[in-house]
């Protein structure tokens, strides 16, 4: 008894101080204040935020690119005391991170997150982290996920299926077919089969929501199209009201809001 109780009590110490560990930023602006939790498995970003934030870097500059149901974008230095109407928005190419993009944490809303190049200037997927973007995304019903599966999933089982059924393959199980060749037919039929779920199932490209991703999806929101492209380095705790408000402000032609929203940075702990 004396045992059980105390790994209980070990476990929760253990639960308490790895969550202590993650370090809390707060993001005020004139529509109200943000809180975030960065994430230790990101120590990179979290470190280069962290540094940047103690040093001002992301103070006085905006929320420059708003797009409802989308995003909220801002920190770029460019944005500081920017007139009204200019284009803004540029990185700072000494300021980047090597991606640290993690499989568990996926765009639902308030994630906070970094945006970065192309991929055809930016092979690699390191992240501009002079700049931030924080989720608003929407919220998705079960069969419009099942239609981006869909989507993706369907044009690459195509290609693996003419990979395998070529013309020749095609014409020999006619063949076989024609020749009432039970067994050959259906030990070429299985081969072949067997060859196309192994290619599917190992190509990294294809898309299944997990359980986690689909409640999330279907219950608060966010933007699944930018799953596996971005590095995700924290998510907010508190504030998603003001994300709302930020998101729905009118913009410009450049998603830049007419009324400015201004940013301070500061480290909680």
């Amino acid at each position: 008894m004396f045992k059980t109780g105390f790994l209980i009590v070990f476990v929760c110490l253990l639960g308490v101080s790895s969550f202590a560990q993650s370090r809390v930023i707060e993001i005020s602006t004139n529509y109200g204040d943000m809180r975030f939790r960065l994430y230790d498995d990101t120590p990179k970003h979290q470190k280069a935020f962290i540094e940047l934030a103690n040093e001002g870097y992301y103070d006085g500059t905006l929320f420059y690119r708003v797009i409802e149901n989308f995003l909220i974008q801002g920190g770029s230095k460019s944005s500081r005391n920017a007139p009204p109407g200019k284009r803004i928005g540029y990185g700072d190419p000494d300021k980047t991170v090597d991606d640290e993009i993690l499989k568990h944490y996926f765009h639902k809303k308030g994630s906070l997150c970094a945006p970065r190049q192309p991929d055809e200037v930016n092979p690699f997927k390191q992240s501009d982290i002079s700049q931030f973007f924080i989720v608003k995304g929407s919220v998705h019903t079960e069969g419009a996920l099942d239609t981006m599966e869909l989507a993706v999933n369907v044009p690459i089982r195509k290609k693996i299926v003419e990979k395998y059924m070529t013309p020749e393959v095609r014409e020999q199980l006619k063949q076989l077919k024609e020749e009432k060749k039970v067994k050959e037919f259906r030990e070429l039929a299985g081969e072949i089969k067997a060859d196309i779920e192994t290619d599917y199932n190992l190509n990294p490209n294809t898309l299944e929501f997990s359980d986690a991703q689909r409640e999330a999806y279907t219950t608060v929101g966010g933007y699944p199209e930018l799953d596996g492209k971005y590095t995700i380095f924290g998510e907010c705790i508190s504030g998603f009201d003001v994300i709302d408000k930020i998101a729905a402000l009118k913009t410009d032609s450049n998603n830049r809001p007419y009324n400015d929203v201004k940013i301070k940075v500061n480290v909680i702990k």
